[in-house]
């Protein structure tokens, strides 16, 4: 079985975050960067559906050249080899974004593709979506849970309110992946020696045909919520303002 990850580097978690001088994205000038954590998930997912049905993981990328240290980093955790897609326009377009790595893909031809549920940075959870529809892959989201069958595979799917289901679905498939599912595993000392020796196939976006199409979707700025503080008094007895606070705090608030 083929499985391909996709995975995207963002801005580690703990980084302190500014507005650039366009005031269109973020000074990326002095951040630390990270594997996005939902795509961390589809990563384990990926390779423990391999443990199970064997083949081979291939992790899939899109980014600058910096994105090849976590490219390594998916490597020393036991990805096969992987596809870098050097990606610098469009940056905010899940659509041409899953253009290209749809066309990165042809030559792949994947059992099952495997992506993050959303990005930690944009948040859009759009990209995996549109990328099933442009490769043509049946496809589900919030997945849980992935077990081969005879004639494909069955996925679990969470739900609102606590609810789950399940559904069987025909190779090739792409699912984006719920976080929290699994415990994400550690590289080891062997496999980050064996991570250099490993293949990344460099592609450009120009060399995928894709570098001239109009962008889908385009932030225009970017900024930090406003601050505002307001005081309210209750009048009356202390039981009446009691009751007036708790109405305030539970539907306008919603802090309890």
């Amino acid at each position: 079985m083929k499985i391909v990850v996709a995975i995207k580097q963002v801005p580690a978690r703990d980084s302190l975050l500014k507005v650039d001088a366009s005031g269109a994205w973020i000074d990326d000038a002095d951040l630390s960067w990270e594997i996005n954590e939902p795509d961390a998930y589809a990563l384990e997912s990926g390779l423990q559906l391999r443990e199970a049905a064997g083949g081979e993981v291939v992790v899939l990328c899109a980014g600058p050249e910096r994105a090849t240290q976590t490219i390594r980093e998916a490597l020393a955790k036991g990805a096969d080899r992987a596809i870098h897609i050097n990606w610098t326009e469009n940056a905010a377009d899940p659509l041409a974004l899953a253009r290209a790595m749809a066309t990165a893909l042809e030559s792949e031809k994947p059992d099952v593709v495997l992506t993050g549920l959303q990005s930690d940075d944009l948040g859009y959870g759009q990209t995996g979506v549109i990328l099933a529809e442009v490769i043509g892959f049946a496809h589900a989201t919030l997945v849980m849970s992935i077990e081969t069958i005879d004639n494909g595979i069955r996925v679990k799917q969470e739900l609102e309110d606590g609810w789950f289901q399940h559904v069987e679905m025909p190779l090739p498939a792409l699912l984006t992946i719920q976080s929290g599912i699994n415990k994400l595993r550690y590289a080891t000392l062997m496999g980050i020696k064996k991570s250099k020796n490993k293949e990344i196939r460099n592609v450009t976006a120009a060399g995928l045909g894709v570098a001239s199409q109009p962008a889908s979707i385009q932030l225009s700025r970017v900024y930090l919520p406003g601050r505002s503080k307001q005081t309210q008094l209750f009048d009356g007895p202390p039981k009446e303002a009691a009751a007036k606070l708790v109405e305030k705090l539970k539907f306008e608030a919603r802090v309890i």
